[in-house]
């Protein structure tokens, strides 16, 4: 697989049911992953890619570290960390016999120089600075306060979920609610509705006594009439 593929969503999607099942998936670090790519981690946790862009976290040796998609790959069978093994130590060589030759001057012997051996220490990856993942806090609480079709009703709703459905209240409580709340104009607001109502009630209060008027004169004429 070429490493400058980044994880596609199906990709995420898959290694979110990985990590359900138990399992923790193999990643190849692209080469926007800076100095460690071609290297071979282990995704343990995927969180809200709505926080952070980078919601894979990916254990690479004793860390563990955020990556975007972008960072990633799905590694190919077989793969694992590259090791660089260090090379083998050369075998000491012994020194040549003395030679014993009657005529040949004598030469001083060389000091036998030990060989050097130099160990080849695999550089460790540079960090990332691991970036502080907020906990996702709770869902919004609304209360809302309604009017219509001459009924006052309140709901309440956590994020998507309805807590209250909404329900009448009396137009006292509804004005005692809005008293709560200090912005110019709410109340006026209320009191007005409030005062278009109660005008209204009035009216029909008063058609109401004047019909029952009518039909108390009327029943008593029926009466005297017996």
């Amino acid at each position: 697989m070429d490493a400058g593929q980044g994880l596609s969503t199906s990709d995420v999607q898959s290694m979110r049911e990985a990590l359900a099942a138990g399992r923790k998936p193999r990643v190849l670090f692209t080469a926007s992953a800076g100095q460690i790519a071609g290297q071979v981690g282990q995704v343990i946790e995927l969180t809200d890619p709505e926080a952070s862009d980078e919601f894979v976290v990916v254990r690479f040796g004793r860390d563990e570290l955020p990556f975007s998609p972008a960072d990633l790959a799905v590694a190919p069978k077989g793969a694992g960390r590259r090791v660089v093994e260090p090379k083998p130590e050369p075998e000491p060589q012994e020194a040549p016999a003395p030679e014993f030759v009657l005529d040949a001057p004598r030469v001083p012997a060389q000091r036998q120089e030990e060989p050097k051996v130099e160990q080849q220490t695999e550089k460790p990856p540079a960090r990332r600075a691991v970036k502080a993942v907020k906990p996702k806090g709770p869902a919004g609480l609304t209360v809302t306060l309604a009017y219509a079709d001459g009924e006052w009703t309140v709901a309440a709703q956590q994020g998507s979920k309805a807590l209250a459905k909404p329900y009448v209240v009396k137009p006292a409580e509804a004005l005692k609610m809005v008293a709560l709340v200090d912005v110019p104009g709410v109340q006026e607001a209320v009191e007005q509705i409030l005062g278009t109502e109660r005008a209204e009630a009035e009216q029909q209060a008063e058609k109401l006594r004047a019909e029952l008027a009518e039909i108390e004169a009327r029943l008593a004429e029926l009466r005297e009439a017996r």
